[in-house]
């Protein structure tokens, strides 16, 4: 074997679609895996790394995180891709949108993109692409552009925007949004974007596949009946009034118009973002026996699967759609044993203590939404999923190829001759407790403080590249900008 970069040696390669684990090595020449095998050769290898008998999983695709909500999208890209890093995520994908927050502006995503593609360059630690969020109308007739100039093939539409706040309850949603004077982000725009992204699809059909609408599920109106009874009862504090604030059903009932909508306007591949709840899960099941010619996916996040409303630290766990009580967390995990879920993701969004709580720091309502976690992700998910009975090849489908393959990143997800080297590798029996001051993430709490992780990612590799190990991120931000589909 000549010319090898890299060998990494002696591990147990998790693979999608193989329930074995068998020891062998991983070669790597100008980024892409060349040969995994046993015993392979590694004289004229530039560089060997002995994996002691550890964990190989393919490199996590995160396919839900928000770069630059709550700060400075240049700053986000370096600090919050170091906490990828650190967590054996390899790609993130990161959600985007005009309005408040983010880039804090309006306008054709024609002018918007190029500054978000500006902002990130050269800053991430690992690869990287973007989910555009079509706000008004004029960014529909903006999709062929995107997906043609720009690999851009996901695209998201938030069910509640229209009548409700990104913290709760508000009646300047316009504002907001910052759309023109005289349009509604509404259930009629949403239909729209189906047609538009559909119309996508056809105009492209050797991209059709890669092509797809992602949906966040809650219904304003419930929410803003909700809250008001839980704010004048007075009863609930802390997530448990906040989770009753967002009830369980609003999730289901979105989850119906949506899915009804994509069968109205013929759009076949439509994900189910960060479903939170037995009834939301149940809704997504009833929904997929009811239009079997739409491709569903169904998402859960890793926050939603490791805490609950009661074992959460504090209102830091504020997040949409909120945390729920202990028996959804389990029908969670009843789901996801059962092979009703399609991916898991971290839903990062990293929120400083200065921004996330209000003048009342214990008071919910006042709490910005949203908290990072993509450091948990893999190791949370391999320790308490091992506890389940969860396989270690159903791990690699669940954070690296499922997503991979939905959202057109076709270099990604497996360990095999031909995919990008990104590789993760996990220690399984190497337990610790979380600390967020341990995190490289720049967010100064965490949710998920004290909770114990049952394992341990001890070394990434993006294409090739070391960019962690013992306990530290290397080198410097060497991630990519990914155009969608990419090509092996």
């Amino acid at each position: 074997m000549s010319n090898t970069d890299l060998i990494i040696r002696n591990v147990r390669v998790v693979r999608p679609g193989v329930d074995e684990t068998p020891l062998a090595d991983i070669a790597v020449r100008a980024g892409k895996i060349t040969e995994v095998g046993p015993g392979l050769d590694a004289a004229s290898a530039r560089e060997v790394v002995d994996g002691g008998g550890k964990l190989a999983f393919p490199g996590v695709v995160d396919a839900h995180q928000h770069w630059g909500i709550y700060n400075p999208l240049d700053e986000d890209t370096e600090t919050e891709s170091r906490a990828c890093a650190q967590g054996g995520v390899t790609t993130s994908l990161t959600y985007m949108r005009t309005g408040q927050y983010y880039l804090n502006r309006g306008g054709n995503y024609s002018e918007v993109f190029p500054e978000v593609l500006a902002a990130a360059k050269g800053r991430s630690y690992v690869d990287y692409a973007f989910h555009l969020a079509p706000m008004q109308s004029s960014h529909i007739a903006e999709i062929p552009s995107l997906i043609a100039d720009h690999g851009v093939t996901s695209f998201k539409i938030f069910m509640f925007y229209g009548s409700h706040g990104l913290h709760g309850a508000s009646n300047d949603q316009n504002s907001f949004l910052m759309i023109p004077e005289g349009e509604r982000y509404d259930i009629a725009h949403f239909e729209f974007v189906m047609r538009g992204v559909q119309a996508a699809r056809e105009r492209y059909p050797e991209y059709a596949d890669s092509i797809s609408l992602s949906l966040h599920c809650e219904t304003a109106e419930i929410m803003t009946a909700y809250t008001k009874i839980v704010q004048q009862e007075g009863k609930l504090s802390g997530l448990e009034a906040y989770s009753a604030s967002r009830p369980p059903h609003s999730e289901g009932l979105a989850v119906t118009i949506a899915s009804y909508l994509a069968h109205e306007t013929g759009l076949p591949n439509i994900n189910l973002l960060h479903l939170s709840s037995a009834k939301a899960l149940e809704a997504a099941v009833l929904m997929a026996k009811t239009f079997p010619h739409v491709n569903f996916r169904r998402e859960v996040t890793i926050g939603h699967l490791l805490t609950d409303i009661t074992t959460a630290d504090g209102i830091g766990g504020k997040v949409n759609p909120p945390l729920r009580p202990r028996e959804d967390v389990e029908a969670l995990w009843g789901h996801l044993l059962a092979g009703d879920i399609d991916w898991v993701v971290s839903d990062h969004a990293c929120c400083k203590e200065a921004t996330k709580f209000g003048d009342d720091p214990t008071d919910v309502f006042a709490a910005k939404s949203g908290f990072g976690g993509t450091e948990y992700l893999l190791p949370g998910l391999v320790g308490e999923g091992r506890k389940r009975g969860l396989s270690m090849r159903q791990v690699a489908e669940l954070t690296a190829w499922n997503p991979a393959r939905r959202y057109g990143l076709h270099t990604k997800g497996d360990l095999a001759p031909g995919f990008d080297a990104d590789i993760a590798l996990v220690d399984p029996d190497r337990s610790w407790v979380i600390k967020p001051e341990d995190s490289e993430s720049t967010q100064e709490y965490s949710p998920f403080r004290g909770l114990e992780v049952g394992s341990t990612v001890t070394n990434t590799f993006l294409r090739g590249t070391e960019i962690f190990a013992d306990g530290k991120v290397n080198g410097q931000p060497g991630g990519q900008y990914v155009r969608r589909p990419s090509q092996r």
